[in-house]
């Protein structure tokens, strides 16, 4: 008997001994702003597992093709992160720090917890290590890649607001309900197309308030008793969907880019003052 469990501690320590490699690879959703593709990051993490002549699993991949990397909700990361808590990895490879996280604060988290995991991490950019001066790089590495997505974003902000000011209605985030939208090619501008069938609803909807004088309430349920699906196809609609459909301004031939913003709150700024800010583009 003591043979026995002498044998499968010895077998244990073995399987423990054997250095288990993955690796993480991302490319955003802004993939012009990416100048490697997930294949390219793969390419290049696979050879550097094999030099180093690691053994390694297809369960070991882990990849978030088309996820921003400003947030850590990312399905890739995630299992990346149950398997380095649940100890099945012991070595990870990732392309470079901003591959990981585009903000320097979820960076240091991440890193953090992976060591805290027992996770060796090698970056294929740059040798990582545990001098202040090593983290110093990596820091601001981090703070570099923040900074180059504030300036993608502020580009891309400039960028929407002057086709909005020429007219382009490939700005707008979808066509509304009645419409269809057509993507630019063959060098002809986005546009809106009318869909037959939902256009006839639109103006059922604006007849029975403007001219019939129904609430909103009696519009829901003469759709639902029509058999007429509402925009997110389900049987019956509700009110903020009317309500919506008939507040939107692209009925009247007036689209608006930039309705909506973020910002602080002033105090020193009255409601009539903010009532009177600009609130977006008419296209």
């Amino acid at each position: 008997m003591s043979f026995t469990i002498a044998a499968a501690n010895k077998h244990t320590v073995t399987n423990r001994t054997a250095t288990r490699a993955a690796y993480y690879a991302r490319v955003s959703s802004e993939r012009q702003t990416d100048e490697a593709t997930i294949e390219s990051q793969v390419a290049a993490l696979r050879e550097r597992i094999m030099t180093d002549g690691l053994a390694f699993e297809d369960t070991a991949a882990f990849v978030d093709d088309g996820v921003t990397g400003t947030t850590l909700m990312r399905p890739g990361l995630e299992q990346l992160r149950d398997a380095a808590y649940m100890g099945d990895i012991q070595k990870l490879y990732v392309h470079s720090p901003d591959r990981l996280a585009r903000k320097y604060a979820y960076q240091v988290l991440v890193v953090d917890e992976l060591r805290h995991c027992g996770v060796e991490i090698v970056f294929l950019n740059r040798a990582i290590g545990t001098s202040p001066e090593e983290d110093l790089f990596l820091q601001m590495q981090g703070m570099f890649a923040e900074f180059e997505r504030a300036k993608i974003l502020e580009r891309s902000r400039r960028g929407k607001r002057y086709a909005a000011q020429r007219g382009l209605v490939n700005v707008l985030s979808g066509s509304p309900y009645g419409y269809r939208y057509i993507a630019k090619r063959d060098g002809n501008p986005a546009s809106y197309e009318l869909v037959s069938e939902q256009e006839a609803v639109v103006r059922q909807i604006f007849e029975w308030v403007g001219r019939d004088r129904l609430s909103i309430n009696e519009v829901c349920r003469q759709l639902k008793q029509q058999g007429i699906p509402s925009p997110s196809g389900k049987n019956s609609w509700n009110r903020s969907s009317v309500w919506n459909l008939l507040r939107n301004t692209t009925y009247c031939g007036r689209a608006v880019f930039g309705k909506t913003r973020t910002s602080t709150k002033d105090s020193s700024v009255s409601g009539t003052q903010q009532d009177a800010l600009p609130r977006g583009i008419v296209l």
